[in-house]
């Protein structure tokens, strides 16, 4: 469900990514069994929610959710309408509120709806992603942090990479980005490329060679393309093929790729955003976006993004799908 700088991608990669998926697996939500339906309920009108896009269909299921679904808040035991309109003291309530008009005017089923609330404000959906020795690009203090796991021969992770980058520079001081290995069996370029990362890092061009293995062509990434990176990079090229091959370089790999299995991966890109997994599906750029904001409006920051600089290059116009799942091994 992403799309790239889709020169590069070609025709065949463009559909890919319009209806980005990920390297290595099935898009099942795993969200279980869908929610036992209720009566429809009265439409609803709430102060500070503007449902005025919806369809009357729509306003229906909205103000069902609004009115089945509990606010966002342990301490607040009342549905998402009554915490609007009595005014309680969490936050979360209002932002609940128009997140679910959203996901409503999108289109997506029950299931999905309910899914992609309780992935946003559940508080068990939290996890702690460990960003120790993790190559980062932004703001040391940015209240948003982003970690993606990726691989540089995945075609959605590659259609994915412009609009992380952007995140950076559309929101100045707000978002940093870190960037962790998970090289997939099924491609065969894939550990080198990581590899090569890491030992361009080793000497300060981490994220010159990551936009360098992601621009490339798979040619790029083979042993002579990633030592004519390492050339145009001024690398020194000894010690960047000593530290290609060297043993904290398997460890990094392997503990990077250990970290992703421990949080349920099933795919590349893989993406957390504030220790939530941000869900690869919809128009991926756009979604981004809005998370990303929707996330500040939450910490009390402000949302308001930087207009995008102006680019050559097409815009990616869709996001990451399912998962690219690891190939089973063989029997």
């Amino acid at each position: 469900m992403l799309a790239l700088r889709l020169a590069s991608l070609g025709a065949a990669a463009l559909s890919f990514a319009l209806s980005l998926s990920t390297c290595g697996g099935s898009t099942e939500s795993g969200a279980g069994p869908e929610p036992q339906k209720q009566a429809p309920a009265a439409e609803i009108e709430l102060a500070g929610v503007d449902t005025s896009s919806l369809t009357p269909r729509e306003r229906r299921e909205w103000s069902s959710y609004v009115s089945e679904q509990l606010a966002p808040c342990k301490d607040t035991p009342v549905p998402i309408a009554q915490c609007v309109r009595e005014k309680r003291a969490c936050k979360r309530c209002l932002p609940a509120a128009r997140f679910l008009v959203t996901q409503v005017r999108n289109g997506g089923a029950r299931e999905q709806v309910l899914d992609a609330y309780r992935s946003r404000f559940d508080n068990d959906r939290v996890k702690n992603v460990d960003v120790a020795d993790t190559p980062m690009k932004g703001a040391p203090t940015a209240p948003i942090t982003v970690v993606e796991w990726a691989d540089f021969q995945c075609p959605f992770c590659k259609a994915a990479s412009p609009a992380l980058d952007e995140l950076v520079t559309r929101f100045p001081g707000k978002v940093k980005l870190y960037f962790k290995n998970y090289p997939l069996p099924a491609h065969n370029l894939a550990e080198a490329a990581a590899r090569a990362a890491i030992a361009a890092e080793a000497q300060g061009k981490f994220w010159e060679m990551h936009h360098k293995l992601f621009e490339s062509s798979p040619a790029g990434l083979e042993a002579r393309g990633l030592e004519s990176h390492a050339r145009e990079l001024g690398l020194k090229l000894d010690r960047f093929k000593a530290d290609m091959e060297s043993e904290a370089t398997t460890a990094r790999i392997a503990r990077e790729k250990k970290q992703a299995e421990t949080l349920g991966f099933s795919g590349t890109p893989l993406i957390y955003i504030n220790g939530r997994e941000f869900p690869l599906r919809g128009d991926f750029p756009t979604e981004l976006t809005q998370w990303v904001k929707l996330e500040l409006e939450l910490l009390g920051e402000s949302s308001q993004p930087v207009a995008p600089a102006a680019s050559s290059a097409p815009a990616p116009s869709a996001s990451p799908g399912g998962p690219q799942k690891p190939a089973p091994p063989p029997k």
